[in-house]
């Protein structure tokens, strides 16, 4: 908003099987509670199959995506980078993977981490777009709602850094614009994991939101900020 922006936000609930009840609930009602209200509406990636299936479909008509029969077994031996189809059996449910060119190196300007480059083909191999049941895979859904929703600025956690290239990758294949990517330090038990995945997590405390803001600041290793800001969650997301 500081540079005339806007903020949007979406749901990405893609994943059924995983999905805990009432937790896209939860993290609204905590984003209010801090005073993070986002502009227009909320988009749920579960109402955006239409889209994604229109973009698969123009990618497999350029021979630029195809049907993998592999399971992940076949694909052991790989370290499960997919170079080639290596199934044993035709299935009746097979996934759709982009087709990755060999040498294909991406790279980008991180406005946190600087310059980026990851070699799709060797590094990931041909990236599932839907997956064998049905469900669509995150890669090629955030790249279909960036551009249709005109996204120009990405602004995510680190565990997202590796993805980016991909994302470039399909969006260079689908005619879509790429936005401009930041990726924000995160915090990490002592076993190197995010604290958000370990088994002992709790959800953020919205009870006292300036408290939680100052104590996130710190353990973010972030710069003091000026006494003001600390005297309110209004000031805080001001400074």
């Amino acid at each position: 908003r500081q540079a005339d922006g806007e903020w949007l936000l979406r749901i990405e609930d893609i994943d059924p099987p995983r999905e805990v009840a009432g937790a896209a609930a939860s993290q609204l009602a905590a984003l209010a509670a801090f005073g993070l209200r986002h502009d227009g509406v909320i988009e749920y990636q579960s109402r955006r199959g239409h889209l994604y299936q229109a973009a698969l479909e123009r990618l497999l008509a350029a021979d630029l995506a195809f049907e993998c029969h592999c399971s992940r077994s076949d694909l052991a031996a790989t370290g499960g980078i997919h170079r080639r189809c290596v199934a044993g059996a035709r299935r009746p449910d097979p996934a759709i993977r982009l087709r990755v060119p060999d040498a294909c190196a991406i790279d980008f300007d991180d406005r946190v981490h600087g310059r980026v480059t990851q070699t799709i083909d060797t590094e990931v191999g041909d990236f599932v777009l839907r997956r064998a049941d049905g469900l669509w895979a995150y890669q090629l859904a955030v790249v279909v709602d960036d551009a249709e929703q005109g996204i120009t600025d990405v602004v995510r956690g680190a565990d997202l850094l590796d993805s980016t290239p991909r994302q470039i990758l399909l969006q260079r294949a689908l005619g879509l614009p790429t936005p401009r990517h930041a990726h924000l330090p995160l915090l990490l038990g002592d076993d190197g994991r995010k604290l958000s995945k370990s088994d002992a997590a709790l959800p953020v405390d919205t009870a006292d939101p300036l408290a939680t803001l100052r104590a996130l600041w710190h353990c973010l290793g972030q710069a003091p900020l000026p006494a003001d800001a600390m005297r309110s969650t209004a000031g805080f997301l001001d400074a």
